[in-house]
This record gives structure tokens, sequence and C-alpha cells, in this order.
């Protein structure tokens, strides 16, 4: 067990490696609840499961959500279901990979965060302003990675709609198509059984649209986000430990010091980084020819602005 968990200490411990920690995170909150569901069903106390449960699941009642308002964010990261875990991971891992790759690490998981809050504010909102849901408003809630998923599924079909997947049975289909897809599926299934769910999907996939188009015309909507993650960052992270030595040089001045800060690294010249304009400009190139279609330097030039965002 303990290599298991030096493993995935060292995967969170890793500099860029947004996409397999996000995925993590809900990996691990599913085998603990499905662990605690065990237990509980053996031991005949399947009631506390459920007090559990709904403790990180989103009520649609404000009444319960002052309560309760963790689960704004706890929401979207709950699923209960093997099939619902193993679908939004995969998605979130094909579409996720994409984001991280071509926008940075970074605003791969704003766009998740942004996502999930979308989802879950649009499902209390129309719970508590549509008629229709007035019967079922006291027992509504809302739980799984689904709006925050469908988030980075329609921002990577906005990033780069002529990017192709290859399906089973099927061959190569621009994501573009596969998104349109799964939101008509998503209103489709408005009036089923599960109408808040989609109702998160398609505020996700709003989110997701308006996201990417901001950031080409160089507003970042993740950066409340980012600034938040940095400061939790900076509270919770341990700071080593300072090590102060001294040498001698040789001068005219026998008794002359200096002093030397372990883990502060010398002054280094700025690296000129890619403006905005160079980013959107290489961006739309590889919406139109692929990212094949890119030179070294076009290359290099994206990596460096996906590491500093």
């Amino acid at each position: 067990m303990n290599g298991i968990f030096d493993d995935f200490k060292a995967e969170f411990n890793k500099r860029d490696n947004t996409l397999t920690q996000l995925i993590l995170v809900n990996l691990v909150v599913f085998v603990v609840i499905l662990l605690l569901k065990i237990t509980l069903y053996f031991g005949e106390v399947a009631h506390v499961y459920g007090w559990v449960l709904q403790h990180l699941s989103l009520p649609a009642s404000p009444y319960s959500f002052i309560y309760k308002p963790w689960t704004l964010f706890t929401n979207f990261f709950v699923h209960e279901g093997v099939f619902h875990i193993l679908f939004n991971m995969l998605f979130l891992y094909w579409f996720g990979s994409l984001v991280e790759e071509y926008i940075g690490g970074r605003r791969l998981l704003s766009l998740y965060i942004l996502g999930g809050l979308a989802g879950g504010l649009t499902f209390m909102l129309l719970y508590n302003v549509l008629p229709y849901f007035a019967a079922s408003l006291p027992s509504a809630s809302l739980y799984g990675a689904s709006g925050a998923v469908y988030a980075i599924i329609v921002g990577a079909a906005t990033l780069l709609p002529e990017h192709t997947f290859s399906l089973l049975l099927i061959g190569p289909v621009r994501i573009k198509y596969i998104a349109l897809f799964y939101i008509l599926l998503s209103m489709a299934e408005l009036v089923g059984s599960n109408p808040g769910g989609n109702m998160a999907h398609l505020a996700g996939a709003l989110l997701g649209f308006v996201f990417i188009k901001s950031l080409r015309n160089g507003r970042d909507l993740g950066a409340p986000v980012n600034a938040t993650a940095d400061f939790l960052r900076g509270i919770f992270k341990r700071k080593p430990q300072i090590r102060v030595s001294y040498k001698r040089e040789a001068s005219p001045a026998p008794s002359s010091r200096s002093f030397y800060v372990s883990g502060q690294r010398p002054a280094a010249t700025t690296a000129i980084t890619p403006n905005q304009d160079e980013i959107d400009a290489i961006l739309d190139k590889i919406s139109k020819s692929g990212y094949e279609s890119l030179t070294k330097e076009e290359k290099q030039r994206l990596y460096k602005a996906s590491q500093q965002n």
C-alpha cells in the first residue's frame, strides 16, 4: 500500500501534471465513497451512506444549500456509478489532453472548476425558477463531473475544431462534431429522467465556448481561479529550510565576506515570451491546418506560453 501512496504523492509533486491530478482526485473520491457504501451496507447502516452522499451533492433547494455551501464545489468530484465515472474520466482525458497541451494546465484547471460551477449554479437557478420543477425541488440534488467535463469538451472543440479522434467502427471524426452530438443529446434528454444533470451539461458546454472565445480576445476568465489556487498552495506548501553559509573571497580587505543563501537562484536574463497576438495566430493556424503544420519555432512559442499560463 505504501507504494500506491508514494505513486500518488509523486504525481501530485510533478509540475505541469494538472490533468492526471484531476483524474486522480475524482478516482480517489469515488473509491472512498464506494468502500464506505460497501462497509455501511454490510453493517446495516445504509442510511449513513445516504447522509454522506447528501452532504457532498449540491441541493436544488436554497434552504438546504445554506447549511452546506461547500457542495457547490464538492459535487463535481463525486460519482456513484462505475459507468458514470468511467465515461466522465475518459472524456476528461481525451479532451483535457488537448486543452492542457495547447493552453496549459492552469487553464485546464480553471476551465474544469468554472464548468462545474456553471453547471451547479444553472441547476439551482432553473429548479427554483421554473414551475415544472416545483414538486421535485426539495429532494433534487446534483453530483458528477459532467458539467466540468462538458466545459472541457466544448472548450477543446472551440480551440481545435478540426482536430480528429479515431472512433471505433466509425474512423476519424472532427471533435467539433463529437461536441455537437453530445450537446444535442443533452438537449434531447432535458425532458428525461435526469433534467438537472443535462442542464449542468449544457451550462458547462456554454462556459467552455465562452472561455476559449474570451481567451482569444485577450481576457482570461480563469484568472480568479488561478489566483485562488496559488493562494491555497502558498498556505499549504511546506517552505524549505533556509541555510546560510559564507566564504572568504580573495580581496584586498582580508575581512571581506560574501554571503550565499541556499535555495535562491541568481538573477537570470528575462526570456522573451510571445504576446497574445502571436499565440492567437498560432492557434488559428492549428485550427485550419493542424498541429503538424507548425514550425519548430511556433511549437516552442506555444509551449512557452502554456508554461507561463
